[in-house]
């Protein structure tokens, strides 16, 4: 098998394919040939050592593909089955090595890239307009980078649930890309003060939600654009982790709430996983949710899919493709 394991954290030039043993898959375990490698943003955190992993780096935490090999004890799935996973540590390969338990059936007639493309965003999406922050009519919500992958998603999803969506992009290009998947009002960062003309566009009430993927640069200024009792909902660091907060800020800025969800605790379960996957593959195959491909990349151009990334060249969901 082709495996990216890189034995020290570092830039995007650590990113090369090796070849190594193919692994028989353990106790509990799917040996799955990946088809389709979902690339996101914690996947630089890892590279980095901004989030500490393992030595050497097993990159990359999301795919499809079709089982290869099975465990004898495992009942869940057999070889031939296409399956999606995510939250697995060393994606970036050929084959993976795949915990039964978190992997999830692909439904007949949606191919391997979409699967891909939909699982690790779509759910994350899912679970903050549902759970984090269950999103109806009367809500506003400001959404960062509302034409990135999970942005473009999570406005989808306020939509569909009644609420008003204020978004945040870099670009006029990106700004028409979700106005198409949604946004009530679009902020170009670059141009304007979000802080100013979010108040402007709530007649200075500011909004109920803020969904916050860029952290560092945004945060002071989310907080500032809540209204009372409103909820920061901080769910990644693109711009670099947030400094420490004194508590009592939040009460200054009207009694606010602050959570750093992730997926993993959403999904914690099996039980959990598998219904919170059926609903977004349901939404999808209703023609209700759009996913979109940004951009693909070969497995071993691994490097060019972080660098543009990382330079905000993207929209929507990047693939490597074995």
């Amino acid at each position: 098998m082709e495996a990216i394991r890189p034995t020290q954290p570092g830039g995007p030039e650590i990113l090369k394919v090796a070849k190594c043993p193919t692994p028989t898959p353990a106790a509990g375990q799917l040996l799955v040939r990946a088809e389709a490698i979902g690339v996101n943003y914690i996947d630089v955190y890892h590279r980095t050592g901004q989030y500490k992993t393992e030595r050497p780096l097993p990159l990359g935490v999301e795919g499809a593909g079709v089982v290869e090999a099975v465990a004898p004890d495992v009942q869940s799935a057999k070889v031939g089955d296409r399956v999606v996973w995510c939250g697995t540590p060393g994606s970036y390969a050929t084959h993976v090595l795949v915990n039964a338990e978190r992997a999830v059936h692909i439904p007949d007639g949606m191919d391997s890239k979409l699967a891909a493309a939909a699982c690790l965003q779509g759910m994350t999406a899912h679970y903050l307009a549902h759970d984090t922050f269950r999103l109806g009519p009367g809500h506003t919500a400001l959404v960062h980078a509302a034409a990135g992958g999970v942005g473009s998603l999570l406005v989808q999803f306020a939509k569909r649930a009644g609420a008003t969506v204020i978004g945040t992009v870099s670009t006029s290009q990106k700004a028409a890309l979700a106005r198409q998947a949604g946004a009530d009002e679009l902020i170009l960062y670059g141009e304007q003060d979000f802080e100013a003309e979010t108040r402007r566009l709530t007649a200075g009430q500011g909004v109920s939600v803020v969904y916050d993927s860029v952290g560092a640069t945004t945060f002071e200024k989310s907080l500032r654009s809540l209204k009372t009792r409103g909820y920061l909902v901080l769910f990644g660091q693109s711009s670099g982790p947030v400094p420490a907060i004194d508590p009592q800020v939040l009460s200054a800025h009207g009694s606010l709430f602050l959570t750093r969800p992730t997926l993993a605790h959403y999904t914690s379960t099996r039980a959990e996983l598998v219904a919170r996957a059926k609903a977004l593959f349901a939404t999808i195959s209703a023609g209700a949710l759009e996913i979109r491909i940004g951009r693909t990349f070969p497995l071993a151009d691994a490097e060019s899919a972080h660098r543009a990334l990382e330079a905000r060249l993207t929209t929507g969901k990047v693939l490597l493709i074995p």
